[in-house]
């Protein structure tokens, strides 16, 4: 078991099924994982012929803390081509909670603890 295969017991399921995980690094203070979507068209268009055009910005999600250290998910989207109609798809990922730049789950942990 590699260290990337236990990452995968304590992220989301969402994260791990639909990305990729493709690097990581550490500091004393932080804990950085960088993840691409999979290369999977959306499957509300499995009728139409998509080609993957790279990916979306980057964007960075604080998630729950490991071991003292604060956890920042790196996540590239993926961005499709409608070859007929040349129209630009995304997925639609609901993966940061409202006014936060943190997960929905931790954003609902924070909630909770300070009731």
């Amino acid at each position: 078991m590699t260290s990337i295969d236990l990452l995968k017991f304590m992220l989301p399921d969402f994260l791990i099924e639909n990305f990729e995980i493709v690097s990581a690094t550490t500091s004393e203070e932080n804990l950085h994982l960088y993840f691409e979507e999979k290369a999977k068209p959306p499957k509300e268009f499995d009728a139409v012929e998509l080609v993957s055009k790279g990916f979306l910005d980057e964007i960075t999600i604080q998630d729950f803390p490991l071991r003292g250290k604060f956890v920042y998910l790196h996540i590239k989207r993926r961005r499709w081509t409608n070859k007929a109609t040349r129209e630009i798809i995304k997925r639609d990922w609901q993966l940061v909670a409202k006014g936060t730049r943190m997960t929905q789950e931790f954003a609902a942990f924070l909630k909770e603890i300070n009731r």
